[in-house]
Formats: structure tokens, C-alpha cells, sequence
């Protein structure tokens, strides 16, 4: 039987610790991650790298006299499935994965990361990762309030890593636009251990980062450990 996570789904508001959390688990003993936290040697696919080469991109293509194609001179997505794009390239990553070797889970986590605002976001964008993913997936939420998302962000911004996955930052204008809601408490209220999707019931746990967790190693691991804890009895159970 597997001792670890084949793949865990982090996701949250915009600056809510995610990145934290990975960039604590990187730093962990291996043979402590494993047993602490049933997470493995592990790679990530984060949607923000495709987010910021879309802009890459853009810029490439105003420069050379062509319009832009997926966003204005402000950033700004010209069309919302945008969105969904960027999951199921995460499902194609995971896939090649995979397709180059049938056994990587035998060693290896998969980290899954990605934020969504809106009325029904998080649901809406576990529907474009495909069936292999979901049938494999577990779930941590990390759990701040809009408030504290935008306090977060603008403490993380550093000028000049605007591309980095630690200290990139949103204007305000689009946080409000892009993420002043979502639909995790509807989610919860819906069922308290699992989402479903497709018939695929995904167990979850929640990472209560308020009051603020993620600047201290020992509360991250503390907590972490808590969640995966918790996780782990779903997943074998289910």
C-alpha cells in the first residue's frame, strides 16, 4: 500500500499561504515529509507559470506589431475560459508525466496549485482536470478571508520578481474583480469531507491560516500536519 498523497490539490485565495506552505515542504527533511506529512518527493504544477507567460507572450507579440492575444496593455484577460485553459494545461502536464513513466507515483507527489474567484470558481475548475487526476486527488484549502488576502498581497509584492512565485503581487482593481468571492463555503455546507466531481469523490480538509500561520515554520508544520493527517484517514477510508 502507498505511504504518501499520489496528488494533493492546494488551493485558496490569491497570497492565502500556498506558496508558503510548498516552499516549507521543500525545505523539509524528506524522511520527515513522508512520515509527518504522506507527501513524497514531489514536483508542482502551478497555473501562475502560465499565467505570467501569457503576458510574456502578449508583450512578445505587441512588440512585434501583432495584436495581443489573450490580454490587453493592462493585463487585463480579453475572455474569461481563459481560466480553464490554464487547468486543463495543468491536466496535460500531468499527463505527459505519466505517459513517460506509468510508475511515477510509485515515488512521487504531485503538488497541484491554483487560485479561482468567483460564484462558483473552485468547483467550476476542478471539472477541467481530467478523470486520472480526480480518481487520484486529495484536497487542502487554505482558509483567509478576502481582507486577509489583500493585506497578504500587497506585503508579498517585490519589485522586480513580479514573475516569482513567492512575491508576486495583484493590483487591487483586480483582486476585487477577479477575487473578492468564492465558492468554498458552499462547498463546505454541500458536504464536509469530500467534493465531488464527475462521480469522483475528492476528500478535503481545511488549513486555518487566521491567525496567520504561514510566516512561522513550526505553526505551518503544525497545522500541515493536522490537515494531511486528516486526509490521510479520508483517503484510506474512501
Amino acid at each position: 500500500m502507498s505511504d504518501h498523497f499520489p496528488i494533493l490539490i492546494i488551493t485558496g485565495r490569491p497570497a492565502a499561504g500556498k506558496s508558503e506552505v510548498i516552499d516549507f515542504l521543500k525545505k523539509c527533511d524528506p524522511a520527515v515529509r513522508l512520515k509527518k506529512y504522506h507527501i513524497a518527493s514531489f514536483e508542482e504544477l502551478d497555473d501562475f507559470i502560465y499565467v505570467w507567460e501569457t503576458f510574456e507572450l502578449d508583450d512578445l507579440m505587441a512588440q512585434m506589431g501583432q495584436p495581443r492575444v489573450w490580454s490587453d496593455e493592462k493585463y487585463w484577460f480579453k475572455d474569461s475560459y481563459i481560466w480553464d485553459l490554464y487547468i486543463k494545461r495543468l491536466a496535460l502536464d500531468y499527463r505527459k508525466k505519466i505517459a513517460r513513466d506509468p510508475a511515477y507515483h510509485n515515488q512521487m507527489t504531485t503538488l497541484v496549485e491554483f487560485a479561482r474567484g468567483g460564484d462558483n470558481a473552485i468547483y467550476h475548475a476542478l471539472t477541467f482536470l481530467s478523470d486520472e487526476m480526480l480518481s487520484r486527488a486529495s484536497l487542502m484549502y487554505i482558509r483567509v478571508s478576502y481582507e486577509e488576502s489583500v493585506r497578504k498581497n500587497h506585503r508579498r509584492a517585490r519589485q522586480g520578481q513580479e514573475d516569482s512565485i513567492l512575491y508576486h503581487s495583484l493590483p487591487d482593481e483586480k483582486m476585487e474583480a477577479y477575487y473578492k468571492t468564492n465558492d468554498w463555503e458552499k462547498l463546505e455546507a454541500k458536504d464536509s469531507n469530500h467534493i465531488e466531481v464527475r462521480g469522483h469523490k475528492i476528500p478535503y480538509a481545511v488549513f486555518e491560516n487566521m491567525p496567520e500561520k504561514t510566516l512561522d515554520p513550526n505553526l505551518i508544520g503544525e497545522e500541515l500536519e493536522r490537515v494531511t493527517a486528516r486526509l490521510w484517514r479520508m483517503r484510506e477510508g474512501r
